[in-house]
């Protein structure tokens, strides 16, 4: 590993090489623009139903974000699991070892379908009493209820497809479950309009027919993907021995690095889901301005998931190649990139948040407060954008699952959900200074996680040591 203490670039510097390194930008626009297209349409197909739902009137859009909390729970557990599976993908794909790539991918299907037949459960026998931890208001509980036992049936389809295409993404096959994951959420929407206003000849089944849309979307990307990634004989596509070819010593040595991944998103998604509820007992005008304004964010960050998934890869891949130095220069690259790039774009949101706001249909004073909490956001976009890359893109993809652990699973817990707790069920802060006290976790997050990066010490070749 490269010495900790060989002198790094200075930023100016850096920035030269930068805009010089033709290798990288390849690179990184080749891993970064599919997935970045997907992400897109996923934010503003979302932000397009979330108008949808707007026109039923703020009781319906409170209650979808909280039913939407059980499957963000979820989702981020699944990312915890399939990106702690993808650092060892990479790795194993830079060093050209398929077998034991399709064994890491037969544990990730393993544990992401465990998890989502809990929470499958959880949604169909408990709904109620899980949502109530949000909100005590009676017409959003009912509406919720109803709504999250037929959107909880997308649970399991969900977990292969996403297995699937983050290995395949590792590998460098971006199109492919772009493409599908693109027509899904497409097609999600119209059924969507479709089944909510009772368009097409189809019945009229109000936020029902959103979930329903959903879970026959999500059904059918994921017998597409498997057909395709099969019929093309990818790298993924492993037979069943192949996939579950697992002895205790190799399924130990995958989950010890894996399981703080794992950990690190169930406690960072527990802590959000936390804010959420510091957020619905402010009041269902709080609690859909809230989530209005994560919806326009999704559109913002869309470029920036991108370049944080293929930082990993090609971090991954570097490093699984022996090429430290490289793999370190890089990831100081999109650090750089993305703190200009969210800048620019906070500046652009600012520029056309009128415009956005003129298309939902809402009181006055619920859209007053989108107008104020988008002015939190934009000002720390540029620090969110960074610790995305710094844990997602650069510690994760070098094996530093504990520090990322501490650095995304813990600091929430510290900073963030006792500052937010306090701004707004003792102080009884505005939602916008509610915001500002959860950023404090953001600027915590970001001084130790630039500290981490320079220290060089979450470089570690896991693919040489299995």
């Amino acid at each position: 590993m490269q010495n900790s203490n060989t002198a790094s670039p200075t930023p100016a510097n850096t920035l030269t090489l930068l805009f010089g390194d033709r290798e990288y930008f390849r690179n990184i626009f080749r891993l970064a623009w599919p997935i970045a297209v997907q992400q897109g349409m996923y934010a503003l197909l979302n932000m397009v139903s979330v108008i949808f739902v707007s026109q039923l009137g703020e009781t319906s859009v409170a209650a979808v974000a909280l039913a939407g909390q059980i499957s963000f729970l979820l989702n981020l557990v699944h990312f915890g699991v399939v990106s702690g599976a993808a650092m060892f993908s990479a790795q194993f794909w830079g060093n050209n070892d398929v077998p034991n790539l399709r064994r890491v991918l037969g544990i990730c299907l393993g544990l992401a379908l465990s998890v989502s037949l809990f929470f499958f459960l959880l949604s169909q026998i408990f709904p109620e009493q899980v949502l109530r931890l949000y909100s005590n208001e009676a017409d959003v509980l009912a509406l919720g209820r109803d709504y999250v036992r037929i959107y909880s049936w997308y649970f399991p389809f969900y977990a292969i497809s996403f297995s699937f295409a983050y290995v395949m993404r590792s590998t460098g096959d971006v199109k492919t479950p772009t493409l599908i994951g693109a027509a899904a959420l497409i097609l999600s929407t119209v059924l969507s309009y479709a089944l909510i206003f009772g368009k097409f000849g189809l019945p009229k089944m109000g936020i029902e027919g959103a979930a329903l849309a959903t879970v026959i979307a999500r059904a059918l990307e994921c017998l597409v993907l498997l057909a395709v990634a099969y019929g093309r004989k990818s790298p993924a596509a492993g037979t069943l021995r192949e996939l579950f070819d697992l002895d205790r010593a190799f399924i130990a040595r995958i989950l010890r690095p894996m399981m703080p991944v794992i950990w690190n998103e169930l406690l960072w998604s527990l802590g959000i889901t936390t804010y959420y509820a510091i957020y619905g007992h402010m009041g269902q005008s709080a609690l859909a301005a809230i989530n209005i304004t994560s919806t326009i964010e999704q559109v913002a960050f869309v470029a920036f998931i991108g370049l944080t998934n293929a930082t990993a890869v090609l971090v991954g891949n570097r490093i699984g190649e022996g090429k430290e130095d490289e793999a370190y220069r890089y990831g100081g690259y999109t650090l750089r990139l993305g703190a200009l790039g969210g800048i620019l774009i906070g500046l652009l949101v600012q520029a056309l948040k009128g415009f956005i706001l003129s298309f939902y249909d809402l009181p006055p004073d619920v859209l007053h407060n989108i107008s104020l909490l988008l002015n939190v956001t934009t000002v720390f976009m540029w620090v969110r954008i960074n610790n995305m890359a710094i844990v997602v893109g650069i510690l994760r993809a070098g094996g530093d699952t504990r520090y990322s652990l501490f650095l995304d699973g813990f600091i929430i817990w510290m900073v963030g959900v006792p500052l937010t707790a306090l701004g707004a069920l003792y102080f009884h802060l505005p939602v916008q200074w509610v915001l500002v006290c959860a950023m404090g976790e953001e600027a915590t997050k970001w001084i130790l996680g630039i500290r981490r990066y320079r220290s060089r010490k979450w470089i570690n070749n896991l693919a040489h040591h299995v």
